[in-house]
């Protein structure tokens, strides 16, 4: 049974007399329905006061009030008959603002006053049971309008045709205007406390969801608060797929399903709509709206009835999309899509984190997987040489324990290069990596070489070291057995060599070859091949007993152009073949160096050797000699490709070689001769690139008159 109004007690009610003479008896009754409907705050019961209080002041038999939004659609409405209160349908309610009189009113916002429905169109006859087989009334039905903004419509009737009078039509319209403030208090009330329930529900479900770096406890706390919030059948998580662009769905709180892993593409569904929009939609009937009616029959597995569907933002990017469907209670309302945007927005920052961290477990454990199974030994120490950490290979190597390692100095276990990283690793910078060879000290004493690479990496916001030592063993002992080879090559070349320079030297006092061309040209290539045999064999010597630390002592002052001239004879045959041109450039009144001569002059033709190597036919090639401070400067430029920036710290280096097995042949040893025999001097070699694009070696030697 309906909750009816007290009764009201006043002098002579409508039931009585049917008219109003006294303004006081209006007043007096006003007052009661005011005080009666401002006595509560809760919509629903405001309005069935406000039609309890109606019928029995004016005598009404059947009433309804409908409370509408600013789109003039129902939010709210009360049907009473015969002190019974109906139940109804937000599809009858919206047929009586539709075609009803109701629904005239709203639409004209103007009272209106039917004495006899039968004879008025507008009058739309009821399909409860109750009122089925009901006879003409009389109906008065008036808009009700607060602060000029149409909130709802009251309709009264009564059995008996001309019934109500403009004075009945005058009292309600009164009525009307003191329940339209009690409805806005109550619509403020209901959404000041559903702006509570939000935030609660906001506040608890930021604590639920941030909980955790689990993506998938994440996505389950996500659906699971919704699923409880908003009371509904089910509640779906798509995340972006960028490469596809499209969502893909990864969660749901319906098991069994086939949603997960679906695709939706942008602008498709209501999910793709909403992607591609980026703002929430509430679809109250999806059969009824034509962008969405195709998806009820599409989804089989649950039929889409109501959805409601926001964006999941962080950081104003689109990472997904949440969507919830069915109600299982009413409809959802406006609060519902502030409610799914708020935690929309928690959970775009809750799963971009989860993602981070699952990203950053990836990462960390495949970082882990290659450090422990690299090939080559791997130490971590702090900024001070103390090891953090070591790889398992650095175990196998050393014999240490883990245990034995950490919180060690690295000295523990090979010898730093002071003049590389310094004495405090003060020379170890942020821009490359340092290297240099070294001995693994194992706990069992024996000794590895190895090459030692050392660059900064940053673990946990701080810098630390990375020490990598790669096992050069096997190339250590490559390295013996080409110098073991070189020299007993060397040693076996001496003697047959030296035979063979003495008879050309007899056949040359002994026979003139100037009546045969021919033959003369033959001796001249045997002469000089010869030569380049005696100055390699001389090189090998020199190499050995220079890299064993013994000095230049052969030295006398010797002038540059008698070194340079004899360097381009011995050059200029193997350059004549390829049609280039060397050209000498001395600056006049050049020093004298002090100098093994003989030692520099094969310095000069293995660099101009090279450059006939690398520059193109019909080239030049340019060497020269001049002052340079304190001491004397010599040079080899060529026209050829250049050294490579990379390239150039290594290319001295023995058994180097800039091009590999696709190069010119060679051993390697050219170069690395030419810094042993400059540096025995005193002097330096370096490598710069010139105009031209090609190379330019250049050397220093001490002057004669300065040493």
């Amino acid at each position: 049974m309906l909750y009816l109004a007290q009764k009201v007690i006043c002098p002579m009610t409508i039931s009585q007399k049917n008219d109003f003479s006294s303004t006081q008896e209006s007043l007096e009754l006003l007052y009661h329905i005011s005080r009666e409907i401002a006595s509560t705050l809760d919509l629903s019961t405001v309005l069935q006061r406000v039609l309890g209080l109606s019928m029995r002041t004016i005598g009404a038999v059947s009433s309804s009030i409908i409370v509408i939004d600013e789109d003039e659609q129902p939010l709210d409405a009360a049907i009473i008959y015969a002190d019974e209160l109906l139940e109804h349908t937000p599809t009858s309610i919206k047929a009586l603002l539709t075609q009803g009189l109701a629904g005239w009113v709203v639409k004209n916002r103007k009272p209106a006053l039917i004495l006899n429905t039968k004879k008025d169109e507008r009058w739309i006859k009821s399909s409860h049971p109750a009122q089925k087989n009901s006879k003409a009334k009389s109906v008065v039905s008036v808009p009700i309008i607060a602060r000029d903004q149409l909130v709802g419509v009251i309709t009264l009737s009564h059995p008996v045709p001309f019934f109500f009078t403009n004075d009945h039509l005058n009292l309600v319209q009164a009525i009307a205007d003191q329940t339209a403030i009690a409805i806005l208090n109550a619509r403020l009330y209901a959404s000041s406390q559903q702006q509570v329930l939000v935030m609660g529900a906001l506040a608890n479900s930021a604590a639920s969801i941030t909980a955790s770096l689990n993506l998938d406890s994440v996505l389950h706390d996500i659906l699971n608060q919704i699923h409880q919030a908003l009371n509904v059948e089910v509640v779906s998580l798509a995340l972006v797929a960028p490469e596809d662009n499209a969502l893909v769905f990864r969660a749901t709180t319906q098991p069994n399903t086939k949603i997960v892993g679906k695709k939706v593409k942008f602008g498709e569904e209501i999910t793709g709509w909403v992607a591609q929009s980026q703002q929430g939609i509430i679809v109250s009937d999806v059969a009824a709206d034509p962008r969405f009616a195709h998806l009820v029959d599409e989804n089989a597995e649950s039929t889409l009835r109501a959805v409601i569907c926001a964006p999941i933002i962080s950081e104003v990017e689109l990472i997904g999309v949440l969507q919830a469907a069915n109600p299982l209670e009413g409809s959802f309302a406006p609060e519902a899509l502030t409610f799914i945007s708020g935690i929309g927005s928690l959970a775009g920052t809750a799963i971009r984190h989860a993602q981070l961290f699952e990203e950053l477990q990836s990462a960390h454990l495949r970082y882990r997987d290659l450090y422990n199974s690299s090939i080559d030994a791997i130490i971590i120490t702090n900024r001070d040489g103390i090891i953090t950490e070591v790889n398992d290979q650095a175990i196998l190597y050393s014999c240490y324990t883990k245990e034995e390692l950490i919180n060690n100095d690295v000295q523990c276990c090979h010898t730093i290069d002071i003049e590389v990283v310094g004495e405090k690793l003060e020379k170890i910078t942020q821009e490359e990596t340092f290297s240099y060879e070294s001995e693994l000290q194992a706990s069992d004493e024996r000794l590895i070489p190895i090459q030692v690479h050392v660059h900064i990496v940053h673990i946990a916001g701080e810098e630390h070291l990375q020490w990598t030592f790669r096992d050069i063993t096997e190339r250590k002992e490559l390295d013996q057995l080409r110098d073991d080879l070189i020299s007993m090559v060397y040693h076996d070349l001496r003697s047959p060599l030296a035979n063979v320079v003495s008879s050309l030297d007899v056949l040359d006092s002994i026979q003139s070859f100037d009546e045969d061309p021919t033959i003369h040209s033959l001796f001249n290539i045997a002469v000089r091949s010869t030569k380049r045999i005696e100055r390699l064999t001389n090189s090998l010597l020199d190499f050995n007993r220079l890299e064993s630390g013994q000095a230049v002592t052969n030295t006398n002052p010797t002038h540059p152009s008698s070194i340079i001239q004899a360097a381009v004879e011995a050059v200029e045959p193997i350059a004549h073949n390829k049609e280039q041109q060397i050209f000498v450039r001395i600056q006049e009144n050049t020093p004298v160096a002090e100098v093994d001569e003989n030692m520099i002059q094969r310095v000069l033709i293995n660099l101009m050797e090279n450059a006939v190597k690398y520059t193109p036919p019909e080239s030049h090639i340019t060497v020269g000699a001049a002052k340079a401070g304190h001491e004397l400067c010599f040079w080899v430029e060529d026209t050829g490709p250049g050294i490579p920036s990379e390239k150039r710290a290594t290319i001295f280096d023995k058994y180097t070689r800039l091009h590999g097995k696709g190069g010119p042949k060679g051993i390697g040893l050219g170069l690395a001769y030419c810094k042993l025999a400059v540096e025995g001097h005193g002097g330096r070699i370096w490598v710069d690139v010139t105009n031209q694009g090609g190379a330019r070696f250049a050397f220093t030697l001490p002057i004669a008159n300065e040493t």
